[in-house]
């Protein structure tokens, strides 16, 4: 399916709207701010085997420096400290040791790890994506104003914009700025915990430019709203205006929104249909109100809309106490 030709579930005041995507520009005042992750997906899963036999899978998590990373890697038995790997039957990799869930990797030779993961990798589709990345999922899955190299899952809430809304969003009188957040493969996991508290929320490094700070103040100050495209963009400022006012800057954050939570900058949210149990619903029943959010996945679901990556949209707007 083409960018834009998605749906749209509009859920506002405990209403809900069927609309189509491209109403988006009529939900859109003057004024507003989107804010877009301009993240962009890496080719981060490569497959071999370790030097003392076996076959592995890796998938890198993040890049340390030119020749160091953190990944995932799946094998019959743990590769050592010490021991090597053989990727893409050219890549020569020392497993340097563990970092809880990573293993820590440097790769031999001169050139930087990202260039020979753009050379030799495959794009890391998400786990609920059983076919493998060909060259339409390479086009398709990045966002058109990808730019900053890191993330090992698209920022999907932006898969469903081309140049022409953006361009058309801007003509209506809507700034449009950026984050960066590199998505890790950490966002796919479910929470296992028996309390949500007790869950470990994984790692992710963001940056916010001054210029995404002013343009948000000056939307607060005028009376505009602040709409946060996708979940990670969300993550991002409300992780930066944590200790009062927004702050630019490159920060890790381990922010995990659940309900009760009180939203500090977004006062709308662009977002796909989430994986029950995963952090990402939560933060979605935090904005939107849990009574709220669990009336319009019941509603997706019985009006059949597309959940995850390549499926549709919902605009939510707060639907708690700011």
């Amino acid at each position: 399916m083409r960018r834009g030709a998605s749906r749209l579930l509009y859920a506002h005041r405990g209403l809900l709207e069927d609309r189509q995507f491209a109403d988006l520009l009529e939900l859109v005042d003057a004024g507003d701010v989107l804010v877009l992750n301009d993240t962009r997906v890496i080719k981060a899963r490569l497959f071999g085997g370790k030097e003392s036999g076996g076959k592995v899978e890796v998938l890198v998590e993040r890049i340390l420096n030119e020749h160091e990373a953190l990944a995932q890697v799946r094998a019959s038995k743990s590769p050592r400290a010490g021991s090597r790997l053989i990727l893409s039957d050219a890549l020569q990799v020392e497993v340097l040791g563990r970092e809880g869930e990573f293993f820590h990797l440097r790769f031999a030779g001169n050139e930087p790890v990202l260039a020979l993961l753009e050379r030799h990798g495959r794009l890391p589709l998400p786990p609920y994506i059983t076919h493998a990345a060909d060259g339409e999922d390479e086009q398709r899955y990045q966002t058109v104003f990808a730019r900053e190299a890191g993330a090992v899952a698209a920022p999907t809430a932006g898969l469903h914009f081309d140049t022409a809304m953006l361009q058309a969003l801007r003509d209506k009188g809507a700034s449009i700025v950026y984050v960066t957040l590199h998505v890790g493969a950490g966002t796919f996991q479910p929470v296992r915990a028996e309390h949500v508290h007790e869950h470990a929320m994984h790692s992710e490094r963001y940056q916010i430019g001054q210029e995404t700070v002013d343009a948000i103040t000056r939307a607060h100050a005028a009376g505009k709203r602040v709409i946060a495209v996708g979940t990670t963009s969300l993550r991002a400022l409300e992780s930066a205006a944590q200790h009062g006012a927004l702050q630019p800057g490159s920060v890790e954050t381990r922010i995990f929104i659940t309900p009760g939570y009180r939203f500090r900058v977004v006062d709308v949210l662009l977002t796909n249909f989430h994986l029950p149990r995963s952090t990402l619903l939560m933060l979605v029943c935090a904005f939107g109100g849990m009574t709220n959010m669990l009336a319009a996945y019941r509603h997706a679901v019985e009006k059949e809309y597309r959940f995850f990556s390549y499926g549709d949209a919902m605009l939510i707007e707060m639907g708690s106490g700011k």
